[in-house]
């Protein structure tokens, strides 16, 4: 859309300079990376899919709809298997998502195809494909913005592609900040406790965005199910051998997952 926010005061430049060094003190140091088995930072698609439909309607999911009454098309940028698009339909009437892991999009046009959903995919980085992608009446990016060091511009592709309303979610701090003791327990390695999701409206709003902020109460999940995908995940992340994953497995249930959620969201100025 025309007219993008994306304007730097002082003190956006500052908020966003922050959130970029934040994010930066979560590198792998690179003697850790050199020695991994295999390639860390790959998600399984069974930790990203869709609620069946009919379940309980996040207030993220709420806060899209309520400029989707009339139905129309949602963008799901970051969408795993479509978590974020596939609960605006109805009245949501056709769904776009882009992901840099094609397993991701393979669930996610299956998932499409089976409930009679028209959908798009392209595959890669955000906002790097941005050109590639068309206009929706609503963005919806859930739990991709800690992956997203230059905030400002990442959000301004994001406004740039919604006719109506962009909605993010994403946890009260970094999401591996809880799982920090498996850094130290593995490589007696400290992690840092942000950036936060406060820092993350502050930045956006310096910057033209018209942010508002709505936490939620902790979501729900499957514990049986989690605890079947998640060692695996960490292990991985861990830049550990897959030997090692009962090792991961039995300190897992230690260490509290994060379930609270913050939304943030703002109408862009063509709606």
């Amino acid at each position: 859309m025309s007219n993008s926010p994306g304007r730097q005061t002082a003190a956006g430049s500052q908020a966003a300079r922050r959130w970029a060094e934040e994010l930066a003190a979560w590198a792998v140091p690179a003697e850790i990376l050199a020695a991994a088995p295999r390639r860390p930072h790959v998600f399984s698609p069974e930790m990203f899919t869709a609620a069946p439909p009919g379940g309980t309607v996040s207030r993220s999911s709420s806060i899209a709809t309520e400029v989707l009454a009339d139905g129309g098309a949602v963008l799901d940028v970051g969408c795993g298997g479509g978590a974020a698009a596939f609960a605006l339909a109805p009245p949501a009437t056709s769904v776009f998502g882009t992901d840099r892991q094609p397993d991701m999009l393979e669930l996610f046009e299956r998932t499409a195809a089976e409930r009679g959903l028209p959908a798009r995919t392209v595959l890669g980085s955000w906002p790097e494909i941005a050109e590639q992608v068309p206009t929706a009446d609503v963005v919806v990016c859930h739990h991709v913005l800690y992956n997203a060091a230059d905030i400002v511009g990442f959000a301004t592709a994001l406004h740039d592609h919604a006719a109506r309303r962009v909605v993010l979610e994403i946890t009260e701090r970094h999401p591996q900040v809880t799982r920090a003791p498996l850094w130290r327990h593995f490589w007696d390695l400290d992690r840092p406790s942000g950036p936060t999701a406060v820092l993350a409206a502050e930045a956006l709003q310096a910057a033209g965005f018209p942010v508002h902020l709505e936490r939620s109460a902790p979501t729900e999940r499957d514990d049986v199910r989690a605890a079947g995908v998640e060692a695996a995940f960490w292990c991985r992340q861990l830049c550990l051998p897959p030997e090692r994953e009962p090792e991961v497995a039995a300190l897992l249930p230690g260490l509290p997952f994060p379930t609270d959620r913050v939304t943030l969201f703002w109408d862009t100025s063509s709606r």
